[in-house]
């Protein structure tokens, strides 16, 4: 796993982003799988790497817009997009 890339000003969205992972985690882990935040660009881009089953799996699309960015953009509407980095 790489180091997170966090710029200090986007601490706070950081935090909901990752309240809103710890929501959706446990589907993930139910099917051997993971997902950890690992940065947000300046420009409100949020980078994903997903682990275990879940970084090769099919259906890995639908997770990706049903699951992870329903879930961040909930919390932070102000996103531009979601992106899984090991995909």
């Amino acid at each position: 796993m790489s180091k997170q890339i966090i710029p200090k000003h986007l601490d706070e969205l950081a935090a909901r982003i990752e309240d809103a992972l710890s929501q959706i985690r446990p589907y993930l882990e139910a099917d051997q799988g993971d997902i950890t935040l690992q940065e947000i660009t300046d420009d409100l881009i949020v980078k994903v790497e997903l682990h275990g089953s879940c970084a090769g799996c099919s259906l890995i699309d639908m997770t990706m817009k049903g699951g992870v960015e329903s879930a961040i953009k909930a919390v932070a509407p102000e996103v531009k997009e979601i992106e899984a980095i090991n995909l």
